[in-house]
């Protein structure tokens, strides 16, 4: 075995057929978000001429929204039957056909209703498709290497949400079903994309018929994530109010957004370059960063401390929702990482959705002020439970130092004794 010489072809192919194969991965996950990106402005302006009020596009976003919510637990069980490329693929292609109908129904004029209903169809397979995109990025990446692919993945992410509405103002502009049918060809992006991995297949029988227990290390950081989730939706969908009460035109609204998403791609870019699981102590501070940030956005008196807030909460966004998705990771089977992701998209909807009504039925005020008391909740539970850890971890390790240091003691004890016999 020693002796046996690999050609230099043969052993560099795989790892090229690899690096393909998560190249091709990552434009899968680009793509993957455009049309949910993409969705508040191309859903305006698909509602604008239908009803005559731009805001009934946020209906359609609703519906969107919770039917993922709905549908993320149940068509990712149902997926477990299946092997996840093949069956990533028709979840995609059924969101092509709802986005198809939406595009249809609204260049015919259709009832409000069934457009409605078409959004709701998208968004329907939207959480079980992304768990089950996440949890293929296992069979491509090895653990030691899974902090930088999410890092890139998170930077990818911030790309398309940045890009996509741009993109959808300027075809909508031309044509609103213009916009619906960029999403269309974007968004059918894995179909085509996704790599073949042989190793990707369906678990076992056996396996099959468990069921994920939400164990209260999961329950933890599924509502860290919704909570994150609320925290940033907060500032985006608020943005617009926010520039108001600062006297200055609702259209610099964007400026938050946009603040958030600069240093948010630049978050991933530095979970990438870094390339490690982060300390326990270094998770606090980022949510203590987020709850510091949500403060300055909410309560502050100028427009400077604002915009700072905003840039605070981007810079951890993706450094703590890397985290979030590689502490899941080691928390389940794999046969139940599908399930657990799209728990955890769940969860940043439930956030959303949170943000949304509140800013819906109360003031901008209150609204920060409930995500802030949210955010603080989550960090001194995190806190407990990472001081806990530390007193169990330390105490092992006194124990252990212990035996050791007492089987030293009576090794040195037996070999006087018998030094003295001899």
């Amino acid at each position: 075995m020693a002796g046996r010489t690999v050609p230099a072809p043969v052993q560099h192919a795989p790892a090229r057929r690899h690096d393909g194969a998560l190249l091709r991965w990552f434009a899968s996950y680009g793509t993957f978000t455009v049309p949910q990106a993409a969705a508040p402005i191309a859903f305006s302006l698909i509602a604008l001429p239908l009803t005559g009020d731009a805001a009934s596009g946020a209906a359609m976003m609703l519906a969107m929204t919770i039917a993922q919510v709905l549908g993320a637990v149940p068509i990712t069980r149902l997926g477990r039957r299946f092997s996840p490329i093949p069956f990533l693929r028709t979840l995609i292609g059924l969101r092509t056909l709802a986005l198809i109908g939406i595009a249809v129904l609204a260049g015919i004029h259709a009832p409000f209703g069934l457009v409605v209903a078409g959004a709701a169809l998208a968004g329907l397979v939207n959480g079980a498709a992304y768990g089950t995109l996440r949890a293929v990025l296992n069979h491509l990446v090895p653990s030691g290497r899974l902090p930088r692919a999410l890092g890139v993945a998170a930077t990818l992410n911030e790309v398309a949400f940045v890009a996509s509405p741009v993109l959808a103002a300027a075809l909508g502009s031309i044509s609103p079903q213009a916009a619906v049918w960029a999403m269309v060809l974007l968004g059918m992006g894995p179909m085509l994309l996704l790599p073949r991995i042989a190793s990707a297949t369906a678990p076992g029988p056996e396996r099959r018929r468990s069921h994920l227990r939400l164990s209260p290390s999961i329950l933890l950081w599924l509502v860290c994530g919704a909570a994150s989730s609320a925290s940033i939706a907060a500032i985006e969908i608020g943005a617009v109010s926010m520039a108001v009460s600062f006297g200055m035109p609702a259209a610099w609204g964007v400026l938050f957004p946009v603040a958030i998403c600069v240093t948010s791609i630049l978050g991933g870019i530095w979970v990438s370059v870094r390339n490690r699981v982060p300390r326990r102590r270094t998770v606090l501070a980022w949510l203590a960063v987020t709850a510091l940030g949500v403060a300055a956005v909410g309560f502050g008196d100028s427009i400077t401390a604002t915009v700072l807030g905003a840039l605070l909460v981007g810079a951890v966004l993706a450094p703590l929702a890397t985290y979030y998705s590689l502490v899941l990771d080691r928390l389940v089977a794999p046969e139940h990482r599908a399930e657990v992701f799209a728990q955890l998209r769940t969860a940043n909807a439930l956030g959303i959705i949170t943000s949304s009504a509140l800013l819906s039925l109360a003031s901008l005020q209150a609204t920060f002020t409930v995500v802030i008391s949210v955010m603080s909740t989550v960090l001194v539970l995190t806190g407990l439970v990472f001081t806990v850890a530390w007193v169990n971890a330390r105490r092992r390790r006194l124990a252990r130092e212990a035996a050791e240091q007492r089987a030293t003691e009576n090794l040195r004890t037996s070999a006087a004794a018998t030094a003295q016999r001899g």
